[in-house]
């Protein structure tokens, strides 16, 4: 007898990773899965549906949730057949970019309400009947800026810090129910979402950042970050194929890199836990030797270097 598919409940499914992994999914061979594919903004739904072709309305159903909202969460999960989520995407989530004084702090604390606090709510929403039934996924895209902070990204940073520690600890606890949680820390990925950001920050005036502050803004950090993202920059499909695999793993990785390429930037930090060598390393790159900096951006982006990590 076929075992029943898996119900999926995917955030943030307007494009990007959100998008690439209800589509990939809801066109899964085996139909494994059935796929509730969520945004906050229903009127975005187009390229969604699009994509779905055939999937849509069969493995595919395209809800309305925000996550940061109480009431529109329980609307969504009261509308999935039982309620019961078998595997829970933690997707949604906004950006933050540019000089720490020019950020207001509600801006900043929506970044935490969708990025940290958003993904908790889901949690605690889906968690009683995963632990009811002894079973569950959780999966969180958080980033490679959870492991590592980076210069003018201080809040998003901090949200994802957050995520890894929180989901970390809960991961112990969870494991006594046969509910596993998978942490997926992409490096940088090209979406139109990232583009118009960058275009944005470029001609903000960012008020009440000094002079020296704002040239080192715009003249050292996003040259570097454009850099960054022509040379080791993921696509959205590939990210997506690699939390696919996630979740069809047997044995869920509690963390997943899906960037190979972006591997060295990360190992500092391994190599001296006190996170002096990380600090002083970066600093020098982007302050002192933009030039060796951007020739060692060009050699990881070199196509004899994988492009991304592989599950064992």
């Amino acid at each position: 007898m076929a075992a029943l598919p898996r119900t999926v409940l995917i955030s943030g499914c307007s494009s990007g990773i959100g998008l690439e992994l209800a589509v990939q999914l809801a066109h899964d061979p085996q139909k494994r899965y059935q796929v509730v594919a969520t945004m906050r903004d229903l009127r975005k739904k187009e390229a969604l549906e699009t994509a779905a072709g055939e999937a849509l309305g069969q493995t595919l159903t395209v809800a309305q949730l925000d996550v940061c909202s109480d009431e529109s969460v329980a609307q969504c999960l009261s509308c999935i057949q039982g309620g019961e989520v078998d595997v829970l995407v933690n997707n949604a989530g906004v950006g933050l970019l540019g000089p720490l004084e020019g950020l207001s702090l509600a801006a900043m604390q929506n970044v935490f309400d969708t990025n940290f606090f958003g993904a908790v709510r889901l949690v605690k929403a889906v968690l009683p009947g995963m632990k009811r039934r002894r079973q569950g996924h959780i999966v969180v895209v958080s980033s490679v800026m959870g492991l590592q902070g980076v210069m003018f990204n201080d809040v998003y940073a901090a949200s994802k810090f957050a995520l890894e520690g929180f989901f970390e600890s809960l991961a112990i606890q969870l494991l006594q129910f046969n509910i596993f949680i998978s942490l997926v820390e992409p490096g940088p990925v090209i979406t139109e979402f990232e583009g118009k950001l960058l275009a944005q920050v470029s001609a903000a005036e960012f008020p009440g950042t000094d002079p020296d502050t704002l040239h080192y803004f715009r003249d050292s950090y996003l040259p570097a970050s454009r850099e960054l993202f022509r040379s080791v920059g993921q696509s959205p499909q590939d990210v997506a194929q690699a939390i696919v695999k996630v979740i069809d793993s047997a044995r869920p990785p509690l963390r997943r890199q899906t960037n190979a390429r972006y591997t060295p930037l990360t190992i500092l930090k391994n190599v001296d836990p006190s996170g002096h060598l990380y600090v002083r390393t970066t600093h020098s790159l982007l302050f002192r030797w933009p030039r060796l900096l951007n020739f060692g951006l060009r050699c990881l982006a070199c196509s004899c270097l994988p492009g991304r990590v592989r599950p064992r």
